[in-house]
């Protein structure tokens, strides 16, 4: 009798854990900050031309041709150079997320120093279309890339940016009467970033047409806002 209860109990422990698998505990993920920074305009220039290629290899080849030898071929430096600034891969990838979302930030500052809100939103936007449209495959994969990589205090730094822009923008005398800048704010950018997320998923490549359903979309919204008085 014993036997037959000491089966049945390995018989369900067996069954169990095929069934739910123990999820094993991952290797803690290496950094993902640059081992070092170039401290001379040849390194420099050294560090440029390995994020570029990073770019390059992306858009070419896609992830399964992003390796840190193809990446160090197509600049023209061996692996050791690459390795002596960036630790792997991901670092290399967030190094580009990182340049590339620079001059979205810029252009968010200039629209900041706007004096007219209408102005201040078309600038804005163009800055948000480019950044989706400049390079539309290595935006897709970048967008993909941020969701899978812990660049979470970069992405709070760069909403936080944009966020403080638009209040900015919606508080000039020419702005519309909303009550809840910062709200009104927050949705816009949703709004934006839905929009063009989608449009990196289904290819798109006029951007002309994109911007103008983008500034529909916001007008829309900012026009509403106002009118409900919130």
């Amino acid at each position: 009798m014993k036997r037959i209860e000491e089966q049945i109990e390995y018989e369900q422990t067996l069954a169990f854990t095929t069934r739910f698998p123990v999820m094993k505990k991952k290797p803690p993920a290496e950094g993902l900050e640059p081992r070092k920074a170039p401290a001379q305009r040849r390194s420099a220039a050294t560090v440029d031309a390995i994020v570029e290629a990073a770019a390059r290899i992306l858009e070419a080849d896609g992830l399964a041709g992003y390796t840190t030898n193809a990446i160090a071929a197509r600049a023209g430096v061996s692996i050791g150079s690459l390795y002596q600034y960036f630790p792997n891969r991901d670092a290399l990838t967030a190094a580009l997320i990182e340049r590339e979302t620079g001059a979205l930030l810029a252009q968010a500052d200039l629209a900041a120093q706007s004096i007219r809100c209408a102005d201040a939103l078309a600038l804005l936007i163009d800055a948000a279309v480019a950044h989706q449209m400049r390079r539309p495959d290595l935006a897709r994969i970048l967008d993909f890339e941020e969701r899978r990589l812990p660049v979470g205090e970069h992405n709070r730094r760069v909403g936080e940016v944009l966020q403080e822009a638009v209040v900015t923008v919606l508080a000039l005398p020419d702005g519309p009467a909303i009550v809840d800048r910062q709200t009104a704010a927050f949705d816009v950018l949703a709004l934006v970033r839905g929009i063009l997320d989608m449009a990196g998923e289904r290819r798109e490549t006029d951007a002309a047409a994109l911007r103008a359903r983008v500034a529909i979309a916001v007008d829309g919204y900012l026009n509403g806002v106002a009118t409900a008085g919130l």
